[in-house]
């Protein structure tokens, strides 16, 4: 794949990172990344993955936009309220970068379409809003041995965390969380969260993203950050692989 000289133009602050540079905007131009969720984690992750030039992105969510979303989905705007989110975040990258395709799901993602949605995609970013689908992408995931971005958030509280559970190294996300589908959520609407604590976490998410396609730095996976906005705190934990994981374990 070569480079326009649009593209060239569009990118090139990527492009003179020697880490990233134009092998890998190609690998970016180049790679599919699924997305679970178009709220207050999808809404940053998508419009900065959009501007990266991420070639494919795919989209499933439900809802629609409400007008208590608008304090932390910025991806909308008033005039999109009543509106699929799917089909709102799909005019916005359109209007944003004109290069990527978005393909979108309007429906809540199941056992009946997890494993079509993922097929073949490079990295999936899980962004949703409860604990069972976060367990369904992350199983899913792992079977497929694609790696998973994994991202959270609550009051005043976010977390991170990158998964490879298929490698002998590294852990799954039910290493961390372990395995309890009937743990109660919590809802944004009852505990309230701090808008701009959704863009802190979904554009770390747009990152972890980037640097899985195009391997700059670190290795991220197997690790936790933890931030605390109350306290203005970052804390990075490594997560121990579970031997007796009934995912990946063996």
């Amino acid at each position: 794949m070569s480079l326009s000289d649009q593209q060239l133009e569009r990118y090139a602050r990527h492009i003179v990172l020697k880490e990233i540079g134009g092998e890998g905007q190609q690998k970016l131009l180049g790679a599919t990344v699924a997305i679970v969720g178009a709220g207050g984690i999808g809404s940053p992750l998508i419009q900065y993955l959009a501007a990266a030039g991420i070639g494919r992105l795919r989209l499933i969510d439900d809802d629609a936009v409400a007008l208590s979303n608008l304090q932390r989905q910025v991806l909308f705007a008033t005039d999109d309220v009543g509106q699929p989110k799917v089909e709102r975040a799909k005019n916005a990258v359109a209007a944003l970068n004109p290069d990527i395709k978005v393909h979108v799901t309007q429906t809540r993602l199941d056992t009946t379409n997890v494993e079509n949605f993922l097929r073949r995609a490079d990295v999936v970013v899980d962004g949703s809003d409860n604990f069972e689908t976060r367990l369904l992408v992350a199983d899913e995931a792992n079977r497929q041995h694609i790696p998973l971005v994994s991202s959270a958030i609550g009051q005043f509280e976010g977390q991170l965390g990158v998964f490879r559970g298929w490698e002998a190294d590294k852990p799954c996300y039910r290493c961390f969380v372990g395995n309890d589908p009937d743990r109660a959520d919590i809802s944004c609407a009852d505990q309230g969260v701090l808008g701009a604590l959704a863009g802190v976490m979904g554009s770390m998410a747009a990152m972890e993203t980037v640097r899985q396609i195009t391997g700059f730095g670190e290795d991220s996976a197997g690790k936790l950050l933890l931030f605390d906005a109350l306290a203005l705190r970052f804390r990075t934990l490594t997560l121990p692989k579970d031997p007796g994981c009934p995912t990946c374990a063996g």
